[in-house]
Protein backbone atom coordinates (compact mmCIF):
# COMPACT_ATOMS: atom_id res chain seq x y z
CA UNK A 1 0.00 0.00 0.00
CA UNK A 2 1.18 3.64 -1.32
CA UNK A 3 1.38 5.99 1.12
CA UNK A 4 -0.72 5.63 4.09
CA UNK A 5 -0.90 8.41 6.46
CA UNK A 6 0.93 7.69 9.71
CA UNK A 7 -1.07 9.20 13.35
CA UNK A 8 1.40 12.32 13.25
CA UNK A 9 0.03 13.20 10.20
CA UNK A 10 -3.21 12.83 10.47
CA UNK A 11 -3.12 15.12 13.92
CA UNK A 12 -1.45 17.64 12.06
CA UNK A 13 -3.92 18.04 9.38
CA UNK A 14 -6.80 18.05 12.15
CA UNK A 15 -4.53 21.08 13.97
CA UNK A 16 -3.89 22.93 10.87
CA UNK A 17 -7.80 22.59 10.15
CA UNK A 18 -8.37 23.66 13.77
CA UNK A 19 -6.06 26.48 13.37
CA UNK A 20 -7.87 27.54 10.32
CA UNK A 21 -11.10 27.79 12.20
CA UNK A 22 -9.59 30.34 14.98
CA UNK A 23 -8.30 32.34 12.38
CA UNK A 24 -11.23 32.59 10.94
CA UNK A 25 -13.49 32.96 13.76
CA UNK A 26 -11.27 36.41 14.29
CA UNK A 27 -12.32 37.47 10.60
CA UNK A 28 -15.77 36.35 10.53
CA UNK A 29 -17.81 38.93 9.31
CA UNK A 30 -21.96 39.66 10.04
CA UNK A 31 -22.76 37.93 6.68
CA UNK A 32 -21.21 35.03 5.16
CA UNK A 33 -21.24 34.38 1.11
CA UNK A 34 -23.21 32.10 -0.86
CA UNK A 35 -21.82 30.09 -3.55
CA UNK A 36 -23.90 28.64 -6.01
CA UNK A 37 -22.36 25.50 -7.45
CA UNK A 38 -24.48 24.84 -10.75
CA UNK A 39 -26.78 23.34 -11.81
CA UNK A 40 -24.12 22.16 -13.65
CA UNK A 41 -21.10 19.33 -13.71
CA UNK A 42 -18.51 20.32 -10.85
CA UNK A 43 -16.85 17.32 -11.12
CA UNK A 44 -19.76 14.92 -12.25
CA UNK A 45 -21.75 13.02 -14.69
CA UNK A 46 -25.16 14.70 -14.51
CA UNK A 47 -26.54 18.01 -13.42
CA UNK A 48 -26.11 18.68 -9.51
CA UNK A 49 -25.93 21.98 -7.51
CA UNK A 50 -24.33 22.46 -4.46
CA UNK A 51 -25.41 25.65 -2.39
CA UNK A 52 -22.41 26.77 0.13
CA UNK A 53 -22.44 29.33 2.86
CA UNK A 54 -19.02 30.38 3.29
CA UNK A 55 -16.83 32.12 5.47
CA UNK A 56 -13.93 33.79 3.90
CA UNK A 57 -12.77 30.48 2.07
CA UNK A 58 -14.04 28.08 4.36
CA UNK A 59 -17.03 26.19 3.43
CA UNK A 60 -19.53 26.85 6.86
CA UNK A 61 -22.24 24.43 5.50
CA UNK A 62 -23.17 22.65 2.13
CA UNK A 63 -26.18 21.55 0.55
CA UNK A 64 -26.91 19.34 -1.89
CA UNK A 65 -29.72 20.11 -4.57
CA UNK A 66 -30.31 16.95 -6.72
CA UNK A 67 -33.55 15.91 -8.91
CA UNK A 68 -32.58 18.13 -11.99
CA UNK A 69 -32.53 15.13 -14.86
CA UNK A 70 -35.89 13.78 -13.66
CA UNK A 71 -35.47 10.55 -14.38
CA UNK A 72 -38.00 8.63 -12.66
CA UNK A 73 -37.02 5.05 -13.21
CA UNK A 74 -38.87 3.61 -10.78
CA UNK A 75 -42.35 4.36 -11.42
CA UNK A 76 -41.10 3.94 -15.17
CA UNK A 77 -40.18 -0.02 -14.35
CA UNK A 78 -43.95 -0.62 -13.02
CA UNK A 79 -45.54 0.17 -16.56
CA UNK A 80 -43.29 -1.90 -18.65
CA UNK A 81 -43.09 -5.84 -18.90
CA UNK A 82 -39.56 -7.42 -17.92
CA UNK A 83 -37.84 -7.52 -21.01
CA UNK A 84 -38.43 -3.48 -21.42
CA UNK A 85 -36.99 -2.81 -18.33
CA UNK A 86 -33.86 -4.63 -18.82
CA UNK A 87 -32.95 -1.65 -22.04
CA UNK A 88 -34.77 1.12 -18.74
CA UNK A 89 -32.15 0.55 -15.82
CA UNK A 90 -28.93 -0.07 -18.22
CA UNK A 91 -29.16 4.15 -18.10
CA UNK A 92 -28.98 4.39 -14.57
CA UNK A 93 -25.68 4.46 -14.15
CA UNK A 94 -24.76 4.76 -17.63
CA UNK A 95 -20.71 4.21 -17.18
CA UNK A 96 -21.47 0.85 -15.85
CA UNK A 97 -25.07 0.14 -17.97
CA UNK A 98 -24.33 -4.23 -18.15
CA UNK A 99 -24.00 -4.15 -14.14
CA UNK A 100 -27.15 -2.54 -13.47
CA UNK A 101 -29.70 -5.53 -15.30
CA UNK A 102 -28.43 -8.02 -13.24
CA UNK A 103 -29.14 -7.09 -9.85
CA UNK A 104 -32.74 -6.76 -11.52
CA UNK A 105 -32.81 -10.11 -13.47
CA UNK A 106 -31.48 -11.93 -10.32
CA UNK A 107 -34.47 -10.35 -8.24
CA UNK A 108 -36.78 -11.83 -11.01
CA UNK A 109 -35.18 -14.94 -11.81
CA UNK A 110 -35.43 -16.01 -7.83
CA UNK A 111 -39.33 -14.85 -7.80
CA UNK A 112 -39.58 -17.45 -10.61
CA UNK A 113 -37.68 -20.05 -9.15
CA UNK A 114 -35.28 -19.96 -12.52
CA UNK A 115 -31.48 -20.45 -12.10
CA UNK A 116 -29.09 -19.30 -15.14
CA UNK A 117 -26.44 -22.24 -16.54
CA UNK A 118 -22.85 -21.77 -15.42
CA UNK A 119 -21.78 -20.41 -18.38
CA UNK A 120 -24.27 -17.62 -18.50
CA UNK A 121 -23.47 -17.10 -14.21
CA UNK A 122 -19.64 -17.09 -15.76
CA UNK A 123 -20.25 -14.64 -18.87
CA UNK A 124 -22.75 -12.25 -16.40
CA UNK A 125 -19.87 -12.10 -13.78
CA UNK A 126 -17.48 -11.21 -16.51
CA UNK A 127 -19.04 -8.41 -18.31
CA UNK A 128 -20.27 -7.22 -14.61
CA UNK A 129 -16.11 -6.99 -14.09
CA UNK A 130 -15.57 -5.65 -17.73
CA UNK A 131 -18.30 -3.03 -17.08
CA UNK A 132 -16.32 -1.95 -13.53
CA UNK A 133 -13.49 -1.60 -15.48
CA UNK A 134 -15.09 0.60 -18.40
CA UNK A 135 -16.49 2.73 -15.30
CA UNK A 136 -13.31 3.01 -13.03
CA UNK A 137 -10.85 3.43 -15.39
CA UNK A 138 -12.73 6.31 -16.61
CA UNK A 139 -13.18 8.03 -13.56
CA UNK A 140 -9.15 7.70 -12.69
CA UNK A 141 -8.66 10.46 -15.95
CA UNK A 142 -11.47 12.29 -15.15
CA UNK A 143 -10.59 13.18 -11.37
CA UNK A 144 -6.55 14.34 -12.66
CA UNK A 145 -9.08 16.53 -14.95
CA UNK A 146 -10.38 18.10 -12.82
CA UNK A 147 -7.66 18.80 -10.72
CA UNK A 148 -5.95 20.59 -13.94
CA UNK A 149 -4.27 17.70 -15.23
CA UNK A 150 -5.63 17.33 -19.00
CA UNK A 151 -3.51 14.38 -20.20
CA UNK A 152 -4.12 11.63 -17.99
CA UNK A 153 -8.30 12.30 -19.25
CA UNK A 154 -6.88 11.24 -23.07
CA UNK A 155 -5.00 8.64 -21.47
CA UNK A 156 -8.45 7.43 -20.11
CA UNK A 157 -10.35 7.44 -23.18
CA UNK A 158 -8.18 6.30 -25.21
CA UNK A 159 -7.54 2.60 -22.83
CA UNK A 160 -11.27 2.21 -22.23
CA UNK A 161 -11.98 1.98 -26.03
CA UNK A 162 -10.41 -1.51 -25.54
CA UNK A 163 -12.87 -2.53 -23.20
CA UNK A 164 -16.10 -0.57 -24.77
CA UNK A 165 -14.93 -2.55 -28.18
CA UNK A 166 -15.59 -6.24 -25.98
CA UNK A 167 -18.55 -5.39 -24.67
CA UNK A 168 -20.25 -4.35 -28.38
CA UNK A 169 -18.59 -7.66 -30.02
CA UNK A 170 -21.04 -9.13 -27.82
CA UNK A 171 -23.87 -7.37 -26.78
CA UNK A 172 -23.93 -4.61 -29.99
CA UNK A 173 -23.95 -1.64 -27.57
CA UNK A 174 -20.88 0.05 -26.05
CA UNK A 175 -22.79 2.11 -23.22
CA UNK A 176 -26.29 0.38 -23.11
CA UNK A 177 -25.76 -3.59 -24.12
CA UNK A 178 -29.28 -4.94 -22.92
CA UNK A 179 -27.84 -8.14 -22.64
CA UNK A 180 -28.67 -10.06 -19.76
CA UNK A 181 -32.08 -11.84 -20.32
CA UNK A 182 -34.28 -14.02 -17.41
CA UNK A 183 -32.66 -17.49 -17.57
CA UNK A 184 -29.63 -16.39 -19.02
CA UNK A 185 -28.05 -14.42 -21.62
CA UNK A 186 -29.58 -12.83 -25.39
CA UNK A 187 -26.08 -14.56 -27.28
CA UNK A 188 -22.97 -16.87 -26.78
CA UNK A 189 -19.38 -15.37 -26.91
CA UNK A 190 -17.86 -15.61 -30.57
CA UNK A 191 -15.27 -17.09 -31.84
CA UNK A 192 -11.92 -15.53 -31.26
CA UNK A 193 -13.43 -13.05 -27.92
CA UNK A 194 -11.73 -14.92 -25.04
CA UNK A 195 -8.33 -14.48 -26.42
CA UNK A 196 -9.06 -10.34 -27.58
CA UNK A 197 -10.30 -9.90 -24.13
CA UNK A 198 -7.39 -11.32 -22.59
CA UNK A 199 -5.45 -9.07 -24.48
CA UNK A 200 -7.48 -5.72 -23.70
CA UNK A 201 -7.06 -6.69 -19.77
CA UNK A 202 -3.01 -6.69 -20.21
CA UNK A 203 -3.76 -3.18 -21.80
CA UNK A 204 -5.97 -2.03 -18.85
CA UNK A 205 -2.94 -3.13 -16.49
CA UNK A 206 -0.50 -1.22 -18.63
CA UNK A 207 -2.58 2.29 -18.02
CA UNK A 208 -3.61 1.73 -14.33
CA UNK A 209 0.58 1.47 -14.39
CA UNK A 210 0.72 4.58 -16.22
CA UNK A 211 -1.86 6.29 -14.08
CA UNK A 212 -0.09 4.85 -11.11
CA UNK A 213 2.97 7.06 -11.95
CA UNK A 214 1.65 9.67 -13.76
CA UNK A 215 -1.23 10.56 -11.45
CA UNK A 216 -0.82 8.67 -7.65
CA UNK A 217 3.01 9.54 -7.91
CA UNK A 218 2.33 13.54 -8.45
CA UNK A 219 3.06 15.91 -6.00
CA UNK A 220 0.53 18.44 -6.92
CA UNK A 221 -2.02 15.21 -7.13
CA UNK A 222 -1.16 14.42 -3.61
CA UNK A 223 -1.34 17.54 -2.54
CA UNK A 224 -4.70 18.20 -3.70
CA UNK A 225 -5.82 15.07 -2.15
CA UNK A 226 -4.24 13.67 0.84
CA UNK A 227 -5.73 14.76 4.22
CA UNK A 228 -8.49 16.28 2.03
CA UNK A 229 -12.22 15.67 2.83
CA UNK A 230 -11.51 12.53 5.36
CA UNK A 231 -14.75 10.55 6.15
CA UNK A 232 -13.90 8.22 9.54
CA UNK A 233 -15.25 4.74 8.95
CA UNK A 234 -17.83 5.27 11.56
CA UNK A 235 -19.30 8.15 9.49
CA UNK A 236 -18.92 6.88 6.18
CA UNK A 237 -20.90 3.65 7.78
CA UNK A 238 -23.43 5.79 9.52
CA UNK A 239 -24.27 7.34 6.15
CA UNK A 240 -24.73 4.00 4.23
CA UNK A 241 -21.26 5.01 1.90
CA UNK A 242 -20.95 1.94 -0.10
CA UNK A 243 -18.09 0.66 -2.72
CA UNK A 244 -14.68 2.34 -2.78
CA UNK A 245 -15.95 5.60 -0.62
CA UNK A 246 -16.48 2.65 2.40
CA UNK A 247 -13.40 0.75 1.68
CA UNK A 248 -11.40 4.11 0.99
CA UNK A 249 -11.89 4.82 4.90
CA UNK A 250 -10.49 1.18 5.75
CA UNK A 251 -14.22 -0.82 5.87
CA UNK A 252 -13.70 -4.33 4.46
CA UNK A 253 -16.71 -4.65 2.97
CA UNK A 254 -17.46 -5.88 -0.55
CA UNK A 255 -20.52 -7.55 -1.72
CA UNK A 256 -19.21 -10.01 -4.49
CA UNK A 257 -17.43 -11.46 -1.47
CA UNK A 258 -19.90 -10.99 1.65
CA UNK A 259 -22.89 -11.79 0.33
CA UNK A 260 -24.39 -14.93 -2.08
CA UNK A 261 -25.27 -12.58 -5.25
CA UNK A 262 -25.65 -15.77 -7.34
CA UNK A 263 -22.64 -14.89 -9.25
CA UNK A 264 -19.36 -16.43 -9.93
CA UNK A 265 -17.17 -14.66 -7.52
CA UNK A 266 -16.64 -17.40 -4.72
CA UNK A 267 -15.18 -19.65 -7.77
CA UNK A 268 -12.39 -16.62 -8.21
CA UNK A 269 -9.25 -16.11 -6.26
CA UNK A 270 -9.42 -12.47 -5.81
CA UNK A 271 -8.43 -9.51 -2.99
CA UNK A 272 -10.54 -6.75 -1.27
CA UNK A 273 -8.82 -3.21 -1.67
CA UNK A 274 -9.10 -0.93 1.36
CA UNK A 275 -7.35 2.00 2.59
CA UNK A 276 -7.15 3.59 5.94
CA UNK A 277 -7.03 7.00 5.48
CA UNK A 278 -10.44 7.86 4.27
CA UNK A 279 -9.33 10.87 2.33
CA UNK A 280 -9.81 11.89 -1.43
CA UNK A 281 -6.50 10.17 -2.28
CA UNK A 282 -7.46 6.79 -0.36
CA UNK A 283 -10.89 6.32 -2.26
CA UNK A 284 -9.32 7.16 -5.55
CA UNK A 285 -6.19 4.98 -4.97
CA UNK A 286 -8.66 2.10 -3.94
CA UNK A 287 -10.67 2.50 -7.33
CA UNK A 288 -7.07 2.39 -9.17
CA UNK A 289 -6.55 -1.29 -7.25
CA UNK A 290 -9.82 -2.62 -8.05
CA UNK A 291 -9.21 -1.97 -12.00
CA UNK A 292 -6.41 -3.87 -11.42
CA UNK A 293 -8.05 -6.66 -9.79
CA UNK A 294 -10.85 -6.91 -12.34
CA UNK A 295 -8.79 -7.48 -15.00
CA UNK A 296 -7.68 -10.41 -13.38
CA UNK A 297 -10.81 -11.77 -12.48
CA UNK A 298 -11.43 -11.12 -16.31
CA UNK A 299 -8.31 -13.47 -17.05
CA UNK A 300 -9.64 -15.89 -14.51
CA UNK A 301 -13.31 -16.53 -16.09
CA UNK A 302 -11.95 -16.58 -19.72
CA UNK A 303 -9.40 -19.32 -18.86
CA UNK A 304 -12.07 -20.81 -16.37
CA UNK A 305 -15.23 -20.29 -18.81
CA UNK A 306 -17.16 -23.53 -18.86
CA UNK A 307 -19.63 -25.24 -22.15
CA UNK A 308 -23.40 -25.66 -22.05
CA UNK A 309 -26.43 -23.46 -22.57
CA UNK A 310 -26.45 -19.75 -22.17
CA UNK A 311 -30.11 -19.89 -21.29
CA UNK A 312 -32.55 -22.20 -18.99
CA UNK A 313 -36.16 -22.84 -19.96
CA UNK A 314 -38.30 -20.09 -19.52
CA UNK A 315 -42.06 -19.50 -20.61
CA UNK A 316 -41.79 -17.23 -24.13
CA UNK A 317 -44.68 -14.88 -22.08
CA UNK A 318 -42.54 -14.09 -19.12
CA UNK A 319 -44.79 -13.86 -15.98
CA UNK A 320 -43.49 -13.55 -12.82
CA UNK A 321 -45.46 -15.02 -9.68
CA UNK A 322 -46.96 -13.46 -7.20
CA UNK A 323 -43.93 -12.51 -4.58
CA UNK A 324 -41.39 -9.99 -3.19
CA UNK A 325 -37.60 -10.03 -3.74
CA UNK A 326 -34.83 -8.23 -3.08
CA UNK A 327 -30.92 -8.40 -4.78
CA UNK A 328 -28.15 -6.51 -3.78
CA UNK A 329 -24.77 -6.21 -6.07
CA UNK A 330 -21.55 -4.49 -5.01
CA UNK A 331 -21.71 -2.34 -8.59
CA UNK A 332 -18.61 0.38 -9.74
CA UNK A 333 -20.36 2.38 -7.51
CA UNK A 334 -21.28 0.94 -4.87
CA UNK A 335 -24.64 -1.10 -3.33
CA UNK A 336 -27.08 -1.53 -5.98
CA UNK A 337 -30.40 -2.99 -4.44
CA UNK A 338 -33.61 -4.03 -6.57
CA UNK A 339 -36.66 -4.10 -3.97
CA UNK A 340 -39.22 -5.98 -6.86
CA UNK A 341 -43.08 -6.72 -5.81
CA UNK A 342 -44.93 -9.20 -8.82
CA UNK A 343 -48.62 -9.60 -8.40
CA UNK A 344 -48.33 -12.58 -11.25
CA UNK A 345 -48.27 -10.29 -14.27
CA UNK A 346 -45.86 -9.26 -17.16
CA UNK A 347 -44.75 -6.44 -15.78
CA UNK A 348 -43.64 -5.50 -11.43
CA UNK A 349 -46.22 -3.86 -9.44
CA UNK A 350 -43.78 -1.98 -7.83
CA UNK A 351 -40.14 -1.14 -7.99
CA UNK A 352 -37.70 0.40 -5.24
CA UNK A 353 -34.35 0.81 -6.50
CA UNK A 354 -31.30 1.68 -3.89
CA UNK A 355 -28.62 3.42 -6.06
CA UNK A 356 -24.89 3.67 -4.85
CA UNK A 357 -24.70 7.19 -5.82
CA UNK A 358 -27.99 8.22 -3.74
CA UNK A 359 -26.51 7.24 -0.44
CA UNK A 360 -22.75 8.47 -1.22
CA UNK A 361 -23.90 12.22 -1.71
CA UNK A 362 -25.50 11.56 1.60
CA UNK A 363 -22.11 12.39 3.31
CA UNK A 364 -21.63 15.69 1.24
CA UNK A 365 -22.53 18.38 3.70
CA UNK A 366 -20.95 16.58 6.35
CA UNK A 367 -17.65 16.40 4.75
CA UNK A 368 -17.76 19.52 2.75
CA UNK A 369 -17.90 22.05 6.30
CA UNK A 370 -14.59 23.75 6.96
CA UNK A 371 -13.08 22.81 3.91
CA UNK A 372 -11.77 25.65 1.80
CA UNK A 373 -13.57 26.33 -1.82
CA UNK A 374 -11.41 24.52 -3.90
CA UNK A 375 -11.22 21.24 -2.63
CA UNK A 376 -15.08 21.22 -2.82
CA UNK A 377 -13.95 20.32 -6.68
CA UNK A 378 -11.80 17.09 -5.68
CA UNK A 379 -14.23 15.66 -2.70
CA UNK A 380 -16.93 15.71 -5.07
CA UNK A 381 -14.65 14.32 -7.67
CA UNK A 382 -13.18 11.84 -4.98
CA UNK A 383 -17.26 10.63 -4.08
CA UNK A 384 -17.81 9.94 -7.84
CA UNK A 385 -21.50 9.50 -8.53
CA UNK A 386 -23.64 9.13 -11.27
CA UNK A 387 -26.92 11.81 -11.59
CA UNK A 388 -28.83 9.18 -13.16
CA UNK A 389 -27.24 7.10 -10.32
CA UNK A 390 -29.35 9.48 -7.80
CA UNK A 391 -32.28 11.46 -9.60
CA UNK A 392 -34.08 7.80 -9.98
Amino acid sequence: MTGTLTEAQQLAYANAQAADGRVNVDLETDEGMTLNMGPQHPATHGTLRVIAKLDGEQVVSADVMCGYMHRGYEKLCEVRSYPQINTLVNRIDWLGSFANEVPFILAAEQLMGVEAPPRAMWIRTLFFELSRIANLSLFIGDLALQLGAQTPAFYAFRDREFVLNQIESVTGGRFHPNFDRIGGLKDDLPKGWIADTKAAMSRLRAYCDEMEDLVYGNEIFQTRTRGIGIIPAGVAQSYGLSGANLRGSGVDWDLRRDANIGLAYDQLDWKVWTHPDGDSFSRSWVRLQEVREATKMVDQLCDGMPAGPIMAKVPRIIKVPEGEAYVVTENPLGQMGYYLVSKGDTGPFRVKIRTASFNNISVVPWVLRGVYVPDIIAILASLYFILGDIDK
